[in-house]
């Protein structure tokens, strides 16, 4: 869009994403969803050239929406710089240079647009945008892409640390934080690095410290959860926050931009032809790929079961299966290099997923209402996992957190034919019908985007915090 086809008093949102794992896409949907509902506000959205391009698929203008625009930023590695393979190591140079990259970004498009820019919008990592907004004078609005319980992690980090300690958590590992609303069942073992434990001096674990700090400064922080997940938690950050709003799940708001349907594999006619409730699926997202001696084990259960299954797994990991078992389960299995996640936990032959119990994933099988086997890795992932065990009771931790051929049988087992599984399936209906119910018309996430709406779409001339 040039200029000369704006209206220069028009607000214009500034639009930060974190590119890496899936924290850009998330955002993005809510965005264009935003970009729908306001036509006459323009989003310029913000992030590396390799998020841009996974995540704009047809057009770096955003298909068929005129007021939304990706903006390549840098990715903060030096010309000629060699990766030396540390942990994070990409992550911490965009982080380094984020500031500046988006600032610089900022400015460009500010001059193609002819607009100033009237809200700030960013992923939470990016504590600097409170900094940012206030130099600007509009508000900041960040988005948390995980639930409401590693959010609470983060920003009583301060408060754990009195009350736990930090260093080593040997004998420490089973306390729960009772003393934080919401929490009463949550392990200091569940908790995400650089809370109490692993590195809290990294670049990741301090952003996520100073985020913490910095959110109750912001005019609004939204979420992808419905407030019926956790009424505790999310009326401990309405008294917390200046507003909190919880306005997903995101996949049923917009499934087809959360996810295009494609079905290239055909795993869903393959679903067609299976029992109610009497398959596996297994995926364990694009970040988190299990060490190959459990993708072993994982094999070896899934045959020794004869549990029908779908996996997505990527076509260079299949070196890490027993011999035969791809021609041993090609009747009972199908493996693909990609799934249709969201059609797939929507399929009535779906009886559990296994998964690394990412917070996407975890909104997703709510939807599909499908119980789960949990495999976490890092992050927010145990937590997550305790959440779905201990608190909503919808699943399985897999036994010494990792995948053993035993463990996953036995879980397997309880899931699809005991009557404690059939109590979770009953549990996680119940929980698709709220998440429903809060994505419908009168429903809380639909309240709560209304409110988000004119927060973000006010003119410059009257964005400034109330």
């Amino acid at each position: 869009m040039s200029s000369s086809s704006t209206n220069n008093t028009d607000p214009h949102i500034a639009v930060l994403a974190f590119p890496f794992g899936t924290h850009a896409a998330p955002l993005l949907t809510i965005i264009h969803r935003l970009a729908t509902a306001s036509p006459k506000t323009h989003f310029s959205f913000f992030s590396t050239s390799t998020s841009n391009t996974k995540i704009f698929p047809t057009s770096k203008h955003g298909g068929e929406l005129l007021n939304l625009k990706a903006y390549d930023v840098w990715n903060g590695v030096p010309e000629g710089y060699v990766q030396v393979g540390k942990p994070q190591e990409d992550i911490e140079l965009f982080v380094k240079a984020a500031p500046e990259s988006f600032r610089k970004g900022i400015k460009a498009a500010v001059a193609e647009l002819g607009r100033e820019v009237s809200c700030l919008v960013s992923d939470a990592f990016f504590w600097f945008a409170a900094e940012m907004a206030e130099e600007m004078g509009v508000p900041w609005v960040p988005f948390w892409t995980a639930g409401p319980h590693s959010l609470s992690a983060h920003v009583h980090t301060e408060l754990i640390r009195e009350t736990i300690g930090v260093g080593g958590i040997e004998g420490r590992e089973n306390q729960t934080l009772k003393f934080i609303p919401g929490m009463s069942q949550i392990r200091v073992r569940d908790l995400p690095e650089g809370v109490v434990f692993g590195n809290l001096e990294s670049v990741f674990s301090r952003m996520l410290h100073q985020m913490g700090q910095m959110l109750p400064l912001a005019t609004a922080v939204f979420i992808n959860s419905f407030e019926e997940l956790d009424l505790t938690t999310t009326n401990h950050f309405k008294s917390k926050f200046n507003k909190f709003l919880s306005i997903g799940p995101f996949n049923l708001v917009s499934p087809q931009v959360s996810q295009p349907t494609s079905d290239t594999s055909g795993c869903l006619s393959w679903l067609e032809k299976r029992r109610t409730a009497s398959v596996a699926y297994v995926s364990f997202g694009s970040v988190a790929t299990p060490p190959p001696n459990e993708l072993f084990a994982l094999a070896e259960a899934l045959e020794a079961s004869g549990v029908p299954f779908i996996w997505s797994l990527r076509d260079n990991s299949k070196v890490h299966l027993p011999n035969g078992f791809l021609e041993k389960t090609k009747v009972n299995g199908l493996i693909v290099p990609w799934a249709p996640q969201l059609d797939i936990l929507a399929h009535s032959a779906v009886g559990v997923f296994i998964t690394h119990c990412g917070w996407n994933s975890l909104l997703e099988s709510i939807s599909g209402g499908v119980p789960m086997i949990c495999r976490p890795f890092f992050g927010d992932q145990r937590l997550n996992g305790q959440l779905i065990e201990a608190v909503l009771e919808v699943g399985l931790k897999v036994e010494g957190g990792i995948l053993t051929k035993n463990g996953v049988i036995s879980s397997l087992d309880v899931i699809l034919y005991k009557e404690k599984g059939k109590k979770m399936r009953e549990k996680m209906k119940a929980l698709r019908e709220f998440a429903k119910e809060a994505v419908g018309p009168e429903g809380s996430s639909a309240r709560n985007f209304e409110s988000l709406l004119p927060i973000v779409s006010k003119p410059k001339t009257n964005a400034a915090k109330e």
